[in-house]
């Protein structure tokens, strides 16, 4: 098979969303395979009732034409056979349209939505243990296969927008849960470049990130800082889970040679 001028790898056949309604698991096929038998039990019966009421009744003469008689039988039964398929197709697509319209991303199929469901579900139970940038970028690349992610994210650090954060209202660093939120978020995409936008001016804003603000905002609402990470989470669509690795206001510290603690 040939995809866009070269072979077709697996990888391309699993991320090219029409593909995406074949593949194992996404509980799709069964349903349309007795959807068809349906039609065709349905079909069959019909061709029984019309085939009784053509022997022992006599139509006019128009219904010559109506009929399409003058077409060889075996065309007439690809014809009509082609016409149900579409008419069925087309229904049952248009059908699925209006029912998932409120469930469906914009940006994101149908056959999409419901494989991160279906196959990603089953994917892998993975924990990871950490922070920073490498965390986020950890967990971004592991969205892709599973949706059964645990992020543990170290609070400790206490610099820059997190820092005066946890100075002024006495919070647990919301610096790198708000990456690991980010990373893992299913909302828009302009909802996640907002949660990681960063003030560059306004007396007192000025280096903060709106994301540390929204999750310290949240956390004074639902009173509790672990509370304001899962509402956070459920705003943003999150894959996954994200848990703080502690609910109390650490210090990172080291003791040097000489016995000297640095925080």
């Amino acid at each position: 098979m040939v995809y866009s001028g070269r072979s077709m790898t697996a990888r391309d056949f699993r991320s090219h969303s029409i593909f995406k309604w074949l593949y194992p698991g996404m509980h799709i096929k069964r349903w349309l395979l007795l959807l068809v038998v349906g039609v065709v039990l349905m079909g069959l019966g019909i061709s029984y009732v019309l085939r009784e009421a053509y022997l022992s009744y006599t139509f006019p003469g128009t219904f010559y034409y109506i009929t399409l008689q003058f077409i060889p039988r075996w065309a007439r039964g690809l014809l009509f056979m082609s016409m149900s398929l579409s008419t069925v197709a087309i229904a049952t697509w248009k059908l699925n349209q209006s029912l998932l319209y409120a469930f469906v991303r914009p940006d994101r199929g149908y056959a999409e939505t419901i494989y991160n469901k279906r196959v990603l579900g089953r994917g892998p139970r993975i924990v990871a243990i950490g922070g920073g940038t490498g965390l986020s970028n950890l967990l971004r690349g592991l969205r892709d296969h599973t949706s059964n992610l645990t992020a543990i994210v170290t609070v400790a650090d206490d610099g820059g927008s997190t820092g005066r954060l946890r100075q002024e209202f006495g919070v647990i660093a919301p610096g790198d849960i708000r990456q690991c939120i980010a990373a893992l978020a299913e909302a828009e995409p302009l909802m996640s470049k907002l949660f990681q936008y960063r003030f560059t001016g306004g007396d007192g804003l000025e280096g903060h990130s709106f994301g540390n603000l929204f999750i310290v905002a949240m956390s004074e609402v639902t009173g509790n800082f672990e509370a304001a990470i899962h509402e956070t989470s459920r705003v943003l669509n999150v894959r996954g889970t994200i848990l703080p690795s502690t609910l109390e206001d650490v210090t990172l510290s080291a003791m040097t040679h000489e016995d000297e603690m640095v925080h």
